[in-house]
């Protein structure tokens, strides 16, 4: 699909992922983007998502709008993250498709796929079981869009694709402790207690679950490179392949920072799903993507970010 002509709306794209998606189609040539923001639109309701339809006329729309948080927040917040996860984008690829949307770009989650799938997760094992107990309401919800996807496409030959990006971090992340993932809670955490002169930091867990991360910037290049070049409705891994172990991210912030104090890990407080690392092969195959940001790298990227939005100078 040649988008640089096409009318786009991106849903969400004024958050964290979405600003770097509006940024790299802007960059692809794309000259008609337009974000919805809730302030004007709120797209649980069905008449504001028709408003939306109608005022931006879109080609194809990029859903990336969700409510989300970390562990903690999900735990808070079940039946809010299922609901209005859930009618959201239930009703906006519904609406799309009456509309005659030509293309539906629906993001999913790392948090679909069951607690104990095998490692490296495959796409086939999306069904093999119950998501972790703490975040399975908005991974749930999430995953309705892959059977609305695939209906969809069987019966009106509606053109709906769904990709599952792992764990995102990077600049314009969201640092807030009470929501934010666990990346930008860590960098925040040790760089106040080296601000603070504190003596220790307390994680969540027991740092033995391991994790994937994306860099934001590859994940934006994914999805517009899917939205050009995918058109099937078979769910896509999102990822760089590899993973690392919770205390092993914190040891390489606490470098980073330059925390010399001790890390207390409270294992009363959940890990979360054990293990998550995502087979990335078919994203390759189907549309070209490879993640090209190294973990350390993108930490050293995402630090520098926090720091100047921040103005903490650690070597005070």
């Amino acid at each position: 699909m040649d988008i640089k002509s096409k009318r786009i709306v991106v849903t969400g794209g004024a958050g964290f992922l979405g600003k770097h998606v509006v940024k790299r189609l802007k960059d692809e040539g794309c000259k008609f983007i337009f974000v919805p923001r809730s302030k004007d639109f709120n797209l649980t309701k069905e008449a504001e998502i028709i408003r939306m339809l109608h005022t931006f006329d879109p080609d194809i729309v990029i859903h990336l709008a969700a409510v989300v948080g970390g562990i903690g927040a999900n735990q808070k917040n079940p039946g809010k993250f299922f609901y209005e996860n859930l009618i959201m984008g239930a009703q906006l690829m519904e609406l799309s498709r009456v509309y005659g949307v030509e293309k539906f770009v629906a993001i999913g989650t790392i948090c679909s796929y069951p607690k104990f799938t095998p490692v490296p997760f495959l796409e086939e094992n999306l069904w093999e079981g119950y998501p972790e107990e703490t975040n399975a309401p908005y991974g749930l919800a999430k995953k309705m869009m892959l059977v609305q996807s695939q209906a969809y496409r069987d019966q009106y030959g509606f053109n709906s694709i769904f990709l599952l990006p792992v764990n995102l971090y990077g600049p314009g992340d969201n640092f807030d402790l009470e929501t934010s993932h666990v990346i930008p809670a860590m960098i925040r955490k040790f760089v106040e207690a080296k601000q603070n002169g504190e003596s220790k930091v307390t994680l969540w867990g027991s740092g033995q679950a391991t994790r994937e991360f994306l860099y934001v910037e590859d994940a934006a290049d994914s999805i517009v490179l899917a939205t050009k070049y995918y058109n099937q409705s078979d769910p896509i891994n999102i990822g760089s392949g590899h993973d690392t172990s919770i205390k092993k991210l914190a040891e390489t912030i606490q470098v980073l920072t330059g925390f010399e104090g001790d890390v207390v890990w409270d294992t009363s407080k959940p890990d979360g799903q054990p293990k998550r690392r995502l087979d990335v092969q078919k994203a390759k195959e189907a549309f070209g993507f490879t993640a090209k940001t190294n973990l350390l790298v993108g930490l050293q990227k995402t630090l520098k970010w926090y720091l100047d939005e921040t103005k903490i100078d650690l070597n005070k």
